[in-house]
């Protein structure tokens, strides 16, 4: 009776397409969302992995042009109508809010100094804003696609013992399917949850690293002009 029991098991296709097409509907559902969520994660990882490199050189070169002797009412007439990136974009706004702050006849506005910070902290948040658009998401399946992947692992053992009750039977051929689907839930749950908590880390990581470098221009920035409205009053 075993021998006959393990013939059958070895019958059935247990191949990653085969056990898919033999799940409920309800672990077919829980399948396809696990899957869809892997791979709009790597989508994400690979976008965002891409844009901070792009925007850590750009913030490099920039700060390179900024402290190359160019004067900065030359940097501001080029870079203003269409900054390029999020270091020119921090610059414009607190240059530009220099600029609002003098009076026609040449005088500073009072309250030049906090207003010219808040700009360009304006412009940072709105950069890191735009780093970690996405990262989200990657949190999202890192803590629940195990969780999911696990509901339709119960959802596919409950069937198979269903399936153990109706047969009247505990032999392989009758278990073994059963049990297969259910664990590839929990397989691919595992599957989108690893890369995502893996990515989510490296990349906020990244970002804060290149928000870090706008503060610290910011900071830098913010200091001549303290010094020239110093001078000024």
């Amino acid at each position: 009776m075993e021998m006959e029991s393990l013939a059958a098991a070895q019958e059935i296709d247990f191949s990653l397409w085969a056990l898919f097409l033999r799940a409920t509907f309800t672990v077919k559902l829980v399948m396809i969302l696990l899957v869809a969520a892997s791979f709009w994660s790597w989508a994400i990882i690979i976008q965002k992995h891409l844009d901070l490199r792009k925007a850590r050189a750009q913030a490099r070169e920039f700060e390179d042009t900024f402290w190359s002797g160019e004067p900065l009412d030359s940097v501001y007439e080029r870079v203003s109508a269409d900054p390029a990136n999020g270091a020119e974009r921090v610059f414009v706004a607190g240059m530009t809010e220099w600029r609002r702050s003098h009076r026609p006849s040449g005088g500073l506005i009072p309250g030049a100094q906090s207003r010219i910070d808040r700009a360009m902290n304006v412009a940072i948040e709105r950069e890191a804003e735009g780093l970690n658009r996405g990262l989200s998401f990657l949190a999202t399946v890192g803590s629940t696609a195990p969780f999911i992947g696990l509901f339709g692992t119960v959802w596919g053992i409950k069937h198979a013992f269903e399936e153990i009750a109706l047969q009247q039977s505990t032999n392989l051929a009758v278990v073994a399917p059963g049990i297969a689907e259910a664990l590839l839930a929990t397989g691919l749950g595992l599957l989108a949850a690893i890369p995502a908590v893996i990515f989510y880390n490296k990349l906020n990581g990244e970002a804060e690293a290149v928000i870090g470098m706008h503060e610290g221009f910011a900071d830098e920035f913010a200091l001549i002009l303290s010094r020239q409205l110093d001078e000024a009053a």
